[in-house]
């Protein structure tokens, strides 16, 4: 099957409007299907080959955009099995086939139905296939063709990122490079010259050029010059064609604007300057500004302001404004138009960042001349010190002279000056001035220690002018007086041991003192003498304004007395000196053999034993159980007592028994029976039992002497005939005992009831040293033998 193209292949100008169909003879593809055939070779048999095919392809080319009224031929198949007849119909496959191209099935023709655009699809792949149209079976297998669009010169070179802005510095070199601009064309380079372009220029020159080939901007003259013109507009065109007639064109605008340098050194406008400055003004204020010219711009114009030279260099000073680069002209000392009445300044203006290409340019400064002409105004009073510092004693009398300021009129009128004191409504006032000599009094009696410090502010005015106004500060001292006692520093909590020894210093204290002594507090502490000598505590000087409290005897108790009180004596060394008194209030607490304070409460002395109080309420509870048994016993037993009598017609007849066991130790109505052991005892003696007696050591001998002189058997029978005489024992005969153990031994009593009366010399300090479990028994002796030393 061949495949034959018919297109004309010629030169495609711009100006052609329509495409010339030419017929010609283009390169085939065939599939060549041949008879079976017999060579006869000499020497040789005939041999049978079997026919052999294979696929040899071209391309077809269409041209874009074709406007014509008819479809562009584009080529035909053919196959060698068609005989013309009719009998091969041609199929065409793939992309575009039926909607783009459209194929003669008859005569194998291809044309393009549509127009093509090679920027948007630049070939396509067809299949093409020849069949018997009675048995729709291939005659020859199918064919794979492409079909190319040709490209015509339908797109201009653009400029994808324009408008372009840059910059360049002012007076460069020629032939600096600015910019480098690129144009692309979307036709096809390797075909023609539709897609090869060239740079012009067309606005800028002759300021900048640009490269035909490479579009590089470059600068076309020498020390452009911002300060002359600062932006341009440059104009580039991209020609495709290589820029030949015909070729379509693009352009760009390319903003360039020149970046300063500083190649322009300040400028003052004025070579002589004259300035008014009252003598009036404030030192540290403006008074003045000046100002140089400078072309350039941004840090390029940066300048600084110097005084060079002159007979106002130290009066005035001159800073620089960043904001404006303006010289601020400053004050650094009073005017005054009595001395001098004008002063003259020499003012430079220099550049701080000098670029030195631009040396040749210079100097960049600029110097100029400043007159100043001080002005007359009539001024306030002015004081002879900027201020005063005067001292006067606290406790002075009213009236009393504290010191004396002095105000001129500085004018050559020298007018005459008044002076008051400037205070605020709410002061006190503690002082006036003379309106004519100045001269401080006090008007109260001042106290150092409610105010050290007065400040006061005094005023002075012009008799013929009091709206001018010239203050002063004046600070006023108060010199000390000793009039106040010293005092103890503070409130003090002092605390001492039961188990102190004599002589421990049990606290450390201080004192204070509102006067103030030029060299240093001196305080002296003692007892007062008028006093008796206390015998628990004494007082030490430590001599350095602190004193000790130490004690004078051994062991305290808190059970006889919790609370001492320490009356001391503190004097100062002031001249008088002065002296107060105070008393110290001392606490007696338990503390452990290290000093540390354990408590100070009396009824703590139930939780020193060891109990807690879980255990206190049940030792509690147990008591009162026990008391509720013995009285419901006693009410029983009282409940359950028969007659003594039970009959009264036979008295004698009858034995009478009772079970009178009598009240107990509770009953103090019972008999007493202790004059029955003690034979010595009288009727008049008889003591209550539920009273103690109280121990006598002379009747006790008394009745060890009247005892070894009694007969007990006479006794005896002497109480027998009180009882039965005695009408109100009972109408029978009752048994009495009597447990006498007769006299005295020689060898003495063994029993402790009466060792309380008398005295031992046993030191039970060893107590304490032998643990915790024999504290609480060392605590009870300790306490005993405090009793007796008290």
């Amino acid at each position: 099957m061949k495949i034959t193209s018919t297109s004309c292949i010629c030169p495609v100008l711009v100006c052609l409007c329509f495409v010339q169909r030419c017929y010609g003879t283009a390169q085939h593809s065939s599939i060549k299907g041949t008879r079976n055939q017999t060579k006869h070779i000499e020497g040789e048999t005939e041999v049978h080959h079997r026919p052999k095919r294979g696929w040899v392809w071209n391309q077809f080319f269409v041209l874009e955009e074709h406007m014509g009224p008819d479809p562009q031929y584009v080529g035909k198949l053919h196959s060698n099995s068609d005989k013309g007849d009719g009998s091969v119909k041609y199929i065409l496959t793939g992309e575009g086939a039926g909607t783009i191209f459209i194929i003669d099935d008859t005569t194998g023709d291809i044309h393009s139905t549509k127009s093509l655009d090679r920027e948007q699809k630049t070939h396509y792949v067809l299949h093409a296939q020849a069949i018997d149209r009675r048995t729709n079976k291939p005659l020859e297998p199918e064919s794979e063709f492409i079909i190319k669009v040709q490209d015509i010169n339908d797109n201009a070179p653009k400029f994808t990122d324009g408008p372009y802005i840059v910059t360049v510095p002012e007076m460069s070199e020629m032939g600096t490079s600015v910019l480098q601009v690129t144009a692309t064309d979307a036709d096809d380079p390797t075909y023609g010259n539709s897609a090869r372009v060239v740079y012009s220029i067309l606005q800028g020159q002759p300021y900048f050029s640009v490269d035909p080939k490479t579009g590089v901007i470059r600068t076309a003259l020498h020390n452009m010059d911002r300060e002359a013109r600062e932006h341009y507009s440059v104009v580039i065109q991209a020609k495709d064609m290589a820029g030949q007639v015909g070729g379509l064109s693009g352009s760009t605008t390319v903003n360039i604007t020149l970046t300063d340098v500083n190649d322009n050194p300040p400028r003052f406008p004025q070579k002589h300057y004259q300035l008014y400055v009252p003598e009036s003004a404030q030192v540290g204020s403006a008074v003045g500004k000046i100002k140089a010219n400078d072309a350039d711009t941004g840090s390029n114009a940066d300048m600084t302001y110097s005084i060079i030279n002159g007979d106002g260099v130290g009066i005035f000073s001159i800073s620089t404004d960043k904001e404006t680069r303006e010289g601020i002209l400053s004050l650094k000392k009073p005017l005054n138009y009595e001395k001098k009445k004008s002063y003259t300044l020499n003012i430079e203006g220099a550049n701080t960042h000098l670029d030195f290409r631009f040396s040749h340019l210079g100097p960049f400064k600029d110097a100029t001349m400043l007159k100043i002409i001080v002005g007359d105004v009539d001024e306030p009073p002015l004081f002879s010190m900027p201020s005063y510092v005067m001292e006067v004693y606290e406790n002075a009398k009213i009236g009393t002279v504290v010191g004396t300021v002095l105000a001129q009129d500085p004018d050559s009128a020298n007018s005459l000056v008044r002076y008051f004191i400037d205070y605020n409504a709410e002061d006190d006032r503690f002082f006036n001035i003379d309106a004519n000599t100045g001269t401080i009094k006090t008007t109260k009696v001042l106290d150092r220690e409610e105010t050290p410090w007065y400040n006061i502010t005094v005023a002075a005015s012009e008799n013929d002018n009091p709206s001018l106004l010239s203050h002063v500060t004046v600070v006023i001292r108060v010199l000390d007086v000793n009039d106040n006692p010293p005092e103890l520093a503070r409130e003090y909590d002092i605390v001492v041991c039961e188990n102190s020894k004599p002589g421990q210093v049990i606290h450390t204290i201080s004192a204070t003192d509102k006067d103030d002594f030029a060299n240093g507090q001196r305080f002296n502490f003692f007892l007062d003498e008028h006093l008796s000598i206390n015998p628990n505590f004494t007082l030490k000087d430590n001599e350095d304004n602190t004193a000790s409290i130490l004690t004078r005897r051994r062991r305290f108790s808190r059970t006889i007395q919790d609370v001492y009180y320490l009356p001391i004596m503190i004097s100062d060394g002031g001249i008088p000196s002065l002296s107060s008194s105070s008393t110290l209030t001392i606490r007696v607490c338990a503390c452990e053999r290290d000093g540390r304070v354990r408590t100070c409460r009396a009824e703590a002395l139930l939780s020193s034993a060891g109990l807690s109080t879980g255990a206190l309420i049940a030792i509690l509870l147990c008591v009162v159980i026990l008391l509720a048994i013995v009285v419901l016993f006693i009410t029983l037993r009282h409940s359950k007592k028969e007659p003594l009598i039970i009959s009264e017609e036979d008295v004698r007849e009858n034995v009478v028994t009772y079970d009178d066991e009598g009240g107990g130790e509770e009953d103090t109505e019972a008999f007493d029976i202790t004059a029955l052991r003690n034979p010595s005892a009288a009727e008049e003696l008889k003591h209550r039992r539920d009273i103690r007696p109280e121990m006598k050591l002379t009747p006790r001998h008394q009745t060890f002497s009247t005892l070894e002189s009694i007969d007990v058997q006479e006794f005896i029978k002497q109480r027998l005939a009180e009882a039965d005489l005695d009408p109100s024992v009972p109408p029978y005969d009752s048994l009495q005992t009597y447990a006498y153990e007769g006299q005295r031994s020689e060898a003495g009593s063994i029993s402790s009831l009466d060792s309380a009366t008398t005295q031992s010399d046993q030191d039970y300090q060893y107590l304490g040293d032998w643990g915790p479990e024999f504290k609480k028994l060392a605590e009870l002796y300790g306490e005993i033998e405090s009793e007796r030393t008290t």
